[in-house]
């Protein structure tokens, strides 16, 4: 068996002073821009599973769905969510108002062309703020899950009203 030999501190050989070793924690590799847009591309899309189910319920029951077919639905959904909201956002800047609204969203909708399904939203909207005070007591009552389903069947009703 090999003999240990001790450590030994280095010496400069040209001052012949102990060199002390640097025993801090190495710098962190820094993020490349690329690496953060990817992060943040992934972090922007609505949950494949909620963009599944919500497809699922638009198609007879027999009917299968691709796994490509769900990812680019889950992609162009983000985008058309981004590009109401980045235009609503825009808006509510000018205006000097840091909250987005129902009304600034419908807004945002009509200034991209988007009118007739402004139109029926603004019906869902009038109901969900005739039912806010009894929906905002069930919610506080209610499971994620089970607000989650609400949410999906809404829209898949507001889908329907469109088609």
């Amino acid at each position: 068996m090999a003999e240990l030999q001790p450590i030994m501190p280095s010496t400069d050989p040209a001052s012949g002073t102990v060199v002390v070793p640097n025993h801090e924690t190495p710098e962190p590799v820094p993020i490349t821009d690329q690496e953060v847009g990817e992060y943040r591309e992934q972090d922007r899309f609505l949950p494949i599973a909620n963009v599944s189910r919500i497809m699922k319920g638009s198609v007879p029951p027999t009917a299968k769905i691709a796994k490509d077919a769900k990812e680019c639905v889950q992609e162009c959904v983000s985008e058309f969510i981004s590009f109401i909201t980045s235009e609503a956002a825009e808006k509510c800047q000018l205006e000097k108002r840091k909250t987005i609204g129902g009304e600034d969203i419908l807004n945002a909708m009509s200034a991209l062309g988007f009118d007739n399904y402004a139109e029926t939203l603004k019906i869902h909207l009038a109901k969900l703020r005739q039912n806010g005070t009894s929906a905002a007591v069930a919610a506080t009552q209610q499971d994620q899950p089970l607000q989650e389903q609400q949410l999906e069947d809404e829209y898949a009703a507001f889908e329907q009203s469109t088609i």
